[in-house]
């Protein structure tokens, strides 16, 4: 497993260190800080029944955001439920993020100059949405990417597989990221599969294949970089499992992972948090502090605040935006429906 700082944030492959500057490494943590703060509020909110839909992110900030740090603004994100951070850093703004959580129309009305698709329900179908999107760069011309992630379960679906097997027969400029942290709800990752590990799934498909700490937001961020310049460079596509751990439930309906995971396996984890681990790391330059924490962890709390209270500001969503927002051409049948729906609502 490729590794740059352990868990007591030590350098152990110098060579590895990325050429970050100072900025750029302090702008790292403080994503991931204002990330788990959002975390810790989009619990809260869901809980007062302020936001819908929720997948929790807490313990693998790491996978998520050093691996769209490393990305361009042409790239492409085709995200899983649990991927709303990377659309965040990439230009989605907060107040929409949280209309998606509420499945309101316009939280999946990306600006221009975001180049992502809506976060995907249906386990692992991002893989083969991913492929396309990459080949419509290769065949454009691009010098641009397209970023896809799942869990580990999504390496059960058929669609990982086909994704894969596609991009690695055309050789699409394409990232495919399997977010191992270990469960696929309650389903431990090794009664899914008899693999030693998931990065080797690559083989099948004739492209490369790494498995990385997910834990470790330098190695995450130098494996993203390196796919993505083979990638450009018309090098075929990547398959990178990173290796974490939610400390969270699956989502918030009702998951209750103390059912299907020890407290021991928990505090284990903990012990590896990438938050902790690049804290020490930074604390060590002497480049971080617990004053310019506590002035991100202020500001993603006013941040969110706004957020919330502009998506609160939204015209509600009628049936019929739904119905119009479906088709370009809307067809007969439904148009019928909604000339009878408009009637009704009309009366």
């Amino acid at each position: 497993m490729f590794q740059i700082l352990n868990e007591d944030g030590e350098v152990v492959n110098q060579d590895d260190v990325p050429a970050l500057s100072d900025d750029e490494l302090k702008e790292l943590m403080k994503r991931m800080v204002y990330t788990r703060i959002l975390d810790q509020r989009s619990i809260a909110l869901n809980r007062q029944g302020r936001l819908g839909f929720y997948a929790p992110t807490a313990g693998q900030e790491a996978s998520q955001l050093a691996s769209q740090f490393a990305l361009e603004q042409d790239d492409f994100i085709l995200p899983a439920y649990r991927d709303v951070p990377q659309l965040i850093w990439h230009g989605l703004p907060l107040y929409q993020a949280f209309l998606f959580s509420r499945g309101h129309f316009h939280g999946n009305q990306f600006p221009e100059g975001v180049n992502a698709l809506s976060p995907q329900i249906i386990i692992g179908a991002q893989y083969i949405q991913a492929a396309g999107v990459a080949l419509g760069l290769k065949k454009r011309g691009k010098k641009a990417v397209a970023v896809t992630y799942t869990g580990d379960g999504g390496t059960s679906q058929g669609d990982f597989y086909e994704g894969i097997n596609f991009a690695g027969a055309y050789n699409a400029p394409a990232i495919f990221f399997v977010q191992n942290n270990h469960f696929a709800i309650s389903v431990p990752v090794e009664k899914q599969t008899a693999a030693k590990t998931l990065a080797q799934k690559a083989v099948a498909a004739g492209i490369e294949g790494i498995q990385v700490d997910g834990m470790d937001p330098l190695a995450v961020y130098v494996a993203t970089k390196h796919a993505r310049e083979r990638a450009i460079n018309n090098e075929g596509p990547m398959l990178i499992e990173t290796v974490t751990y939610r400390y969270g439930p699956h989502t918030m309906a009702g998951d209750d992972p103390t059912r299907y995971r020890t407290d021991d396996l928990d505090n284990e984890w903990e012990k590896k948090d990438p938050l902790v681990r690049f804290r020490k790391y930074l604390e060590g330059k002497g480049l971080w502090s617990e004053e310019q924490e506590n002035s991100v962890i202020d500001q993603a709390k006013e941040d969110i605040k706004k957020a919330i209270k502009k998506a609160d500001s939204q015209p509600k969503q009628k049936v019929t935006d739904l119905i119009s927002f479906m088709y370009e051409e809307m067809p007969p049948n439904l148009k019928e429906q909604m000339e009878d729906y408009i009637e009704k609502e009309s009366k």
